[in-house]
C-alpha cells in the first residue's frame, strides 16, 4: 500500500469512528437527536453534491432512480442516523461505535433469512452466533447493571437498519457511473425525511461546542470521508479500502475514554474483541454475495459515514 493510501484509510478510521464522539458531544451541548439528524444530513447533501460537481458529476435524472433512493435514504441514513442520536442520549459513545459493528452481523442473517445466502459457510455461521454472543456479553443482562434498555436497543436497530438498506442497494441501486452524484442525491431526500420531524425537533439551544460538533459530523463524517474512502476503493481495491471497518469500535472506543472519560470495562473490550472476531470470521473468502456488494460499498458507505457489508463495520 502505498503512503498515501495508508494516510487516507487512517484519516477515514478517525474521521469515521469519531462520529459517534461528535454524536454525544452535540447531544451534551444542547442539540435533540431530531436537530443532529436534519443538520448532518444536510451538511452532508451540500459537501458530496459540491465534491460531485467537482468530479463532473450530476445528479441522477431516472425517476426510477430517485424512487429507489427515497426508500434508501430512509433505511440507509433518516432512520439509523436518528437511532443513533437516540441511543447516545443515554449510552456511551464507544458502546455505541462497537454496536455500530454488528451491521455486517445483521446482513448476513437478512441474507439467511431471504434465502440470498444459501448453503452456509459452516466458519460463518460460527462467526455469526460469536458476533451475537459478544453483543450479548456487552449487554450482560443477566446483571441489574447490564446496559440493556431502550437506548441499546435503539443502537442495535440502527445497525440492522443499516443492514436492510445495503440489501436493498444491492439489488436496485448498483450503478457506479457517479458516486459521488448519487450518494448527494441519497442524502437529499434523507435530508426530505428528516424534515418531518421538525414539529417534535424543538427549539435550538446549542452553544458553539454542540454546533461545531454536528458541523464536524455533517461535512467530514458524512461528506469528506465519501472522498477518502472513493480515493481508497479506487487506489488499492475495495478489499483493503474494507479493513477500515475492523478499526471503527477501536477509534469510537478509544476517543471516548481519552475526551469524555467514558469507562470501559474488561467485559465490554471482551465483547468488542468476541464481535470483531465474529465479523471477521464471516468473511470467507467466495461467499456468495460478497462480489455484489462490494459493489455498491462505496456509495454506501459513504452516507452512512458509512457504509456496506464489504465495510465490516460502519459509522453511525
Amino acid at each position: 500500500m502505498s503512503p498515501a493510501s495508508t494516510l487516507r484509510m487512517a484519516a477515514l478510521a478517525l474521521l469515521w469512528g469519531s462520529g459517534f464522539l461528535w454524536i454525544k458531544l452535540a447531544l451534551n451541548h444542547g442539540l435533540s437527536p431530531a436537530q443532529i439528524t436534519i443538520v448532518r444530513c444536510a451538511l452532508g447533501t451540500v459537501t458530496l453534491w459540491v465534491l460531485a460537481r467537482s468530479a463532473g458529476q450530476r445528479l441522477p435524472r431516472s425517476r426510477a432512480t430517485w424512487g429507489h433512493l427515497v426508500i434508501a435514504a430512509l433505511f440507509c441514513n433518516a432512520i439509523p442516523f436518528a437511532l443513533f442520536a437516540v441511543g447516545e442520549q443515554h449510552l456511551d459513545s464507544g458502546i455505541a461505535g462497537v454496536l455500530n459493528a454488528t451491521t455486517p452481523l445483521w446482513s448476513l442473517l437478512i441474507g439467511v433469512l431471504l434465502g440470498t445466502d444459501r448453503g452456509l459457510h459452516p466458519l460463518r455461521l460460527t462467526g455469526l452466533l460469536l458476533g451475537f454472543a459478544g453483543t450479548v456479553l456487552i449487554f450482560a443482562p443477566w446483571h441489574r447493571s447490564g446496559l440493556l434498555s431502550w437506548s441499546a436497543l435503539a443502537l442495535l436497530g440502527a445497525a440492522a437498519s443499516y443492514a436492510v438498506a445495503f440489501a436493498y442497494m444491492a439489488r436496485k441501486l448498483t450503478d457506479k457511473r457517479a458516486p459521488m452524484a448519487m450518494s448527494a442525491a441519497q442524502l437529499l431526500m434523507a435530508t426530505g425525511w428528516t424534515t418531518l420531524s421538525v414539529p417534535v425537533a424543538g427549539p435550538v439551544e446549542a452553544d458553539l461546542v454542540g454546533l461545531a460538533a454536528v458541523t464536524a459530523l455533517g461535512v467530514l463524517g458524512t461528506g469528506v470521508t465519501f472522498y477518502l474512502n472513493y480515493r481508497l476503493i479506487a487506489d488499492e481495491g475495495p478489499t483493503t479500502a474494507a479493513t477500515v471497518g475492523y478499526l471503527l469500535p477501536v477509534v469510537s472506543v478509544a476517543l471516548g475514554a481519552v475526551l469524555l472519560n467514558e469507562q470501559v470495562g474488561v467485559r465490554v473490550l471482551t465483547g468488542m474483541a468476541v464481535v470483531l472476531m465474529g465479523v471477521a470470521m464471516t468473511r470467507v473468502p467466495g461467499a456468495r454475495g460478497c462480489a455484489r456488494f462490494a459493489a455498491t460499498a462505496a456509495r454506501a458507505r459513504a452516507t452512512t459515514t458509512h457504509p456496506h457489508p464489504t465495510k465490516k463495520a460502519y459509522a453511525p
